[in-house]
């Protein structure tokens, strides 16, 4: 399985970005893909889930301002209302319910300062 991440970068406090997750290769479902994210000096941690019944998972941190949503084998995250405590490097994340078994895609950066 590859997962294929995009769309960080740099944006203002209040403003948007969308993230971008395409899963290829062996994928069976059931599974989960979701975001999670790590700034510097901290844990990974996760941002959002969801599965393929549309059943999403939030951080408290994000809920209310970050959407995920599916398309098949991808995955987006709609991030509104960006504070500089978002700022971190997001990683997409697949994992297959029938062997629990995770895939990470590369990470992307993004940063929320004015």
């Amino acid at each position: 399985v590859q997962l294929q991440a995009s769309g960080g970068g740099l944006a203002q406090p209040g403003g948007s970005l969308r993230l971008s997750c395409a899963a290829s290769g062996s994928i069976y479902m059931p599974n989960v893909m979701g975001w999670y994210r790590q700034a510097p000096g901290k844990q990974r941690e996760l941002v959002a889930t969801s599965d393929n019944g549309a059943r999403s998972n939030y951080a408290d941190s994000v809920k209310g301002r970050f959407t995920i949503f599916r398309d098949n084998n991808a995955a987006y995250l709609q991030m509104n209302s960006l504070k500089p405590e978002d700022t971190a490097i997001y990683y997409c994340n697949l994992r297959r319910l029938s062997t629990n078994t995770a895939y990470w895609g590369q990470g992307t950066q993004v940063t929320v300062s004015s």
